[in-house]
């Protein structure tokens, strides 16, 4: 098995797991019982992570957010949905591979799902364009979304972008466009429609089909209008100060939730999402149903009407 990827800040929990491999392996190699000694490590291990990620910076979440062993849409696909039926293309320009979605079902209840997603290697990443997609993948989403409408099936959304492709030929097709046009229509679209930032969320790559009945967060994910290292660059003219910007832009799930921009954090296993991606996709789709059983028999007024004030009063605030 290929030793997992460490962040910076996960060094000591590398090492002492590690320690912990290294004595399993010589307890079974030389038939030395040290089961107290391995389950004392494992106990440490334990307390060691929980201090760790009880206080992670705005930064070090970010960080975490982008792990590249962190559970993509199509991961999330497989463990919470069956009959996943991708479908391509926008019927004007290109299929987007940036953009995944298409017909599944979540026990049995059919749903449409629609995701940004990013590769795992080289090759892939080039050929999804590192999850940024194109005025192409916009009109895509739509053009599912408004398939959704037509049978009526909820809507599932997950996003996992650093941001909308700013490539000029993107600009030509008209990215600002596609992106309005999502806006607008998705708070016309007449069938629940459930959100889920599973990573990155940045600016209006994310909110092109951010607009939903429920949006929710992983506990390790960040959502917000620019990512730091952009925010660095303008107000520092210097990415390296993407630190400060993080503490800044407050992207995380527990400043959003404060701030009423989301309506729910889901929980992730210990470490993170990467570190048992099974579990991370059960705990998303007990969210997932919950929030669809509650807004399925809702009457499309109530939905739309609720959804338009949901929006309307974002960034309220009083100063003191």
């Amino acid at each position: 098995m290929a030793e997992r990827p460490y962040l910076d800040f996960e060094r000591p929990l590398m090492e002492l797991e590690k320690k912990i491999s290294d004595m399993k392996d010589f307890s079974i190699g030389e038939s030395i019982e040290l089961d107290g000694e391995i389950v004392s490590l494992e106990k440490k291990l334990k307390r060691l992570r929980d201090d760790i990620y009880s206080g992670l910076t705005r930064w070090q979440i970010v960080q975490l957010a982008r792990h590249p062993k962190r559970p993509y849409t199509l991961d999330y696909i497989k463990l919470i949905t069956t009959d996943f039926v991708e479908l391509h293309g926008d019927r004007n320009f290109a299929d987007d591979r940036a953009m995944v979605g298409g017909f599944a079902a979540i026990d049995d209840m059919p749903v449409m799902v629609v995701g940004q997603q990013k590769g795992r290697n080289t090759k892939q990443k080039l050929a999804r364009n590192f999850g940024m997609a194109h005025p192409e993948g916009y009109r895509k989403a739509l053009r599912l979304f408004r398939l959704a409408e037509k049978f009526e099936v909820p809507i599932l959304v997950l996003i996992d972008t650093p941001g909308a492709f700013p490539g000029i030929g993107a600009e030509e097709r008209g990215q600002a466009e596609a992106i309005a046009r999502n806006i607008r229509d998705m708070s016309r679209i007449t069938v629940p429609i459930v959100i889920v930032i599973i990573g990155e969320g940045a600016s209006g790559g994310a909110l092109g089909i951010g607009v939903g009945d429920r949006v929710m967060m992983l506990e390790y994910a960040w959502y917000s209008v620019i990512s730091p290292e952009a925010c660095a660059a303008i107000l520092w003219r210097d990415a390296a100060h993407a630190k400060e910007a993080a503490e800044a832009l407050r992207p995380t799930s527990k400043d959003l939730v404060e701030l009423n921009l989301i309506d729910k954090v889901i929980s992730e296993p210990a470490g993170g999402a990467h570190t048992d991606p099974e579990e991370a996709a059960r705990l998303v789709k007990a969210e997932i149903v919950k929030a669809i059983n509650e807004l399925k028999d809702m009457p499309v007024d109530q939905l739309l009407s609720e959804r338009m004030a949901k929006y309307r009063v974002m960034g309220e605030f009083e100063e003191r």
